[in-house]
């Protein structure tokens, strides 16, 4: 049983796979899961259904946190001004109308923010930035892609350094200047957006983290993947429980303002 209320809640957009001939809208459980255990929040999984269906803006009055998710799709490179090439697929479509909108307006309105993997370059794209369709082509660059191997394990095992910035929101949590992580990725940023600060680097100087500059509450993006296997490592433990620190504080305002104390009811 959770110690945390039951009331925080958390959209993770949802994207839109093909089982069978049929389109299924899914989570990773690994993500909802991390939610749950470390960050004291329940996972609302938001359809992919674009905004054109979906009322966000409203939605997001409800919400108390959003959380953008890893996914073997890509976001599409219209997105940021660049043309089709199969060096950028896979692409999901459905993903990118509903979490680029989301996502712009969750730092509109101050809703706690948590990017990973996929949704780290969703923010970058959301915010003007763009990025590099194949990382490891580019000369000087690392393979951050995702060892071949069968086991889980390793595949989301450590790889390699990051160097955080000095006094960032990171290195406040590591409590270091470098931190271990690990690295399934072949896109990464290129021109970086200008309402973001770097928050880490790799070796080669892949842009590993950002923050959001100016952001009214919690709002960070990792390349990476904290959400395995969340509680087994200490940073990750750590950035889940700020973010569901966030979380829960929105929950409470919430609360708050939907049930006054009877001294302010006129």
């Amino acid at each position: 049983m959770s110690n945390f209320p039951e009331t925080a809640l958390v959209a993770v957009p949802a994207c839109l796979r093909n089982v069978d001939g049929q389109p299924f809208h899914t989570v990773g459980d690994k993500y909802v899961r991390a939610l749950a255990v470390c960050a004291g929040a329940t996972p609302l999984m938001i359809p992919a259904l674009g905004e054109d269906l979906l009322a966000l803006r409203g939605l997001l009055a409800r919400l108390d946190g959003v959380m953008m998710t890893g996914s073997p799709s890509n976001v599409h490179p219209d997105h940021y001004g660049q043309p089709e090439t199969p060096e950028a697929e896979p692409f999901d479509r459905a993903r990118d109308a509903t979490s680029l909108a989301l996502i712009r307006l969750a730092l509109e309105e101050g809703v706690p923010f948590l990017a990973i993997c996929r949704g780290f370059q969703e923010l970058n794209v959301a915010l003007g930035g763009s990025l590099h369709p194949r990382v490891h082509e580019i000369e000087g660059r690392m393979d951050h892609r995702r060892p071949q191997h069968p086991e889980l394990d390793v595949q989301y095992g450590p790889r390699h350094p990051v160097r955080l910035r000095p006094g960032g929101p990171l290195a406040a949590m590591a409590g270091a200047e470098t931190l271990t992580v690990n690295s399934l990725h072949w896109q990464a940023l290129d021109r970086v957006a200008a309402g973001l600060t770097e928050e880490a680097w790799a070796e080669d100087g892949t842009v590993e983290a950002v923050s959001v500059n100016s952001a009214r509450d919690f709002a960070l993006g990792v390349q990476w993947h904290p959400e395995y296997k969340a509680w087994e490592d200490p940073f990750s433990s750590r950035l889940f429980a700020d973010f569901g620190a966030a979380v829960q504080a929105r929950a409470a305002r919430r609360k708050s303002a939907e049930n006054p104390p009877l001294s302010a009811v006129t």
